[in-house]
């Protein structure tokens, strides 16, 4: 199944399981790759909580506000769902193909949004489902302009995310023009990683204060149209149902949020595309192996 870096297993709020590969302990910060798109719906869930994002509304992207650009009916809640109708190649091998690796270290590098903002329509808005990192910086982009500009995602992330949950050892990174790469890059030690598992877990709910609006998980967990049940709201939805959450990211990065075994479980770790289904399958034996809440 690869190399596994981290495993961490929540149960009942208590840390019960914990083990490391060679070279990395409980102080290795280690990088989410998409899992970070979990994150960035964390941040949009802080910007509705304080009135500044409405996932109803039009995404209001600046490049497509020209007369007669049908992109302008985009939701922000299509952005979220991945249902917004641009193409995209989401490609992590063949660079030839692959608009991701472009955006990330190729021509987009720089403004990473700008880059995805000008990918046209294949599909009408909110008719097809299409996983696209670049639909992810779309929404990193209008977060840190609802929250207040440049670097404001990240500011937003450490003071309303990372200092509430303790989560000491988290960092993010950004482009040049400013943008958190929402996509991609949040770093942290695998126990910081399950606070952010355990936040959903608990409905957005930390030391009986609420972080995320009422009921943020569950939009999260809403099947998107089109996804063939497995994807809510820059969540993944485990095919063993019972609620559960996955964020998931490249080479085998997993946070299982499982709320009817009370049971959060990361694995961090560098696997190929074959390995990860087996990795994912693990995983899903693990939290199963704990007793159902009740």
């Amino acid at each position: 199944m690869g190399a596994t870096h981290a495993l961490v297993v929540i149960w009942r709020g208590r840390l019960v399981y914990e083990r490391y590969g060679p070279a990395h302990g409980p102080d290795s910060t280690l990088i989410s790759w998409s899992v970070a798109k979990s994150f960035l719906h964390a941040l949009v869930g802080i910007g509705v909580r304080e009135g500044k994002l409405d996932p109803a509304a039009r995404a209001g992207v600046p490049q497509w506000q020209s007369p007669g650009d049908a992109r302008a009916a985009i939701t922000l809640d299509q952005l979220l769902r991945m249902s917004s109708g641009l193409f995209w190649r989401e490609d992590y091998v063949d660079s030839q193909q692959s608009d991701v690796i472009e955006m990330l270290f190729g021509e987009g590098k720089d403004d990473v949004a700008e880059f995805a903002a000008h990918y046209p329509l294949a599909h009408p808005p909110g008719s097809a489902w299409c996983y696209s990192s670049g639909t992810s910086n779309l929404v990193s982009a209008i977060a840190g302009r609802a929250l207040g500009g440049s670097g404001a995602a990240r500011e937003c992330l450490r003071r309303e995310l990372f200092a509430r949950l303790g989560m000491a050892s988290a960092t993010v990174r950004s482009d040049t023009s400013g943008t958190w790469i929402g996509s991609s890059f949040v770093f942290a030690t695998a126990r910081d990683f399950a606070r952010f598992g355990l936040l959903y877990l608990r409905d957005g709910v930390w030391e009986g204060e609420r972080v995320l609006p009422e009921g943020w998980a569950d939009h999260a967990r809403r099947v998107t149209p089109g996804s063939a049940g497995e994807y809510g709201a820059h969540w993944w939805l485990p095919p063993m149902g019972e609620g559960m959450l996955s964020a998931n990211g490249y080479q085998g990065q997993y946070v299982f949020v499982a709320p009817a075994r009370d049971v959060v479980a990361v694995r961090l770790g560098e696997s190929t595309a074959d390995q990860q289904p087996l990795v994912r399958e693990w995983l899903a034996e693990l939290v199963a192996r704990f007793p159902p809440v009740g």
